[in-house]
């Protein structure tokens, strides 16, 4: 079986880490493992394949993370991943919104272990690349850790040897996505508990993780760290990764030689008739702490939706990166 290092690792996040977005983040952290946005296995089976499994070579290590609870269709969607290049695939047992649970998708699946573990056997059989689980440490009304441990003994049983945990509970009634991501306080201390218990497993924490140091400092508990949402809104974080976290020497990069290796991508997206935001958009996180950030910022998520020169706006917002 392939191995996936996930020491550190951009969680999948809905409507942001596209294949725009991983391709741009690549060019920050050559380590990093990136993940795609969920897809579902009715839309991959159903729908347009060739756009849910595109990225680029470059894009590697990638991880294609799946919505589902049909074991079936699951593997048939796990043979696509492994088809189309990913270096993994990732089930998801933890998102709560309630689209998805009237699917039997996402966190409501931990009152399902057997199930779960079903849907890890058959994925797992006929694939060489690792199928891995992201949950959560329990929902609302099954919250014990006890269940807990449940529910990843079943899973683990069924041959699944990583699982992500995001720290919190998710609350399947009355909160949503984003307040079940801030309003159920984070435990790291139940997932410390789960990597004491269950040592032979690889244990990944996300929830709540924001700065390098933090994410050193969960490295001496657990097998790797998932950053979410602050990757997207400071993506230059990323830029201490492979050396603080990886050790590899540190490379001399900048944001404005970043934004100079993302022109021609840009300039074949626009040539392909594509436009300029759903690029732009993902690098506006860029724009923390120097001089002109207001500007750089206005340029890009605001000025290249107004005009028939994208480039010259980018280019503007690069003069602006470096000062002129």
């Amino acid at each position: 079986m392939n191995t996936v290092n996930r020491r550190f690792s951009v969680a999948p996040m809905m409507d942001w880490t596209d294949h725009h977005c991983r391709y741009f983040l690549r060019l920050i952290s050559k380590r990093a493992l990136l993940y795609t946005e969920m897809v579902t296995t009715g839309a991959l089976i159903h729908g347009d394949s060739a756009r849910f499994l595109r990225h680029a070579e470059s894009e590697h290590p990638v991880a294609l993370q799946l919505g589902g609870s049909n074991p079936a269709d699951l593997a048939v969607c796990t043979k696509m991943a492994e088809s189309a290049g990913f270096d993994e695939v990732n089930l998801n047992v933890g998102c709560p919104s309630d689209r998805v649970q009237n699917n039997m998708i996402g966190a409501c699946l931990m009152a399902h272990p057997q199930l779960v573990a079903d849907c890890v056997k058959q994925m797992q059989d006929g694939v060489d690349i690792p199928v891995t689980v992201k949950h959560r440490i329990g929902i609302n009304g099954r919250d014990s850790y006890a269940e807990l441990c449940e529910f990843v003994g079943t899973v683990s049983d069924a041959g699944c040897k990583s699982f992500t945990v995001h720290a919190r509970i998710a609350i399947l009634e009355g909160l949503s996505p984003k307040e079940n991501r801030e309003v159920p306080p984070l435990r790291y201390d139940i997932a410390a508990q789960l990597k004491t218990d269950f040592p032979d497993l690889e244990i990944v924490l996300n929830g709540g993780i924001k700065t390098i140091e933090q994410c050193t400092e969960h490295l001496q508990s657990f097998d790797g760290v998932m950053i979410g949402r602050e990757a997207y809104h400071n993506p230059w974080l990323l830029s201490e990764v492979d050396h603080q976290l990886f050790g590899d020497v540190q490379r001399n990069i900048s944001r404005t030689a970043i934004l100079e290796q993302l022109r021609p991508y840009l300039l074949q997206h626009l040539a392909q008739g594509g436009k300029a935001p759903h690029i732009t958009r993902h690098i506006l996180g860029l724009a923390q702490s120097f001089p002109g950030a207001r500007r750089f910022r206005q340029l890009l998520s605001a000025d290249i939706y107004k005009t028939d020169e994208p480039m010259r706006v980018y280019d503007q917002a690069i003069a602006v990166l470096e000062g002129r």
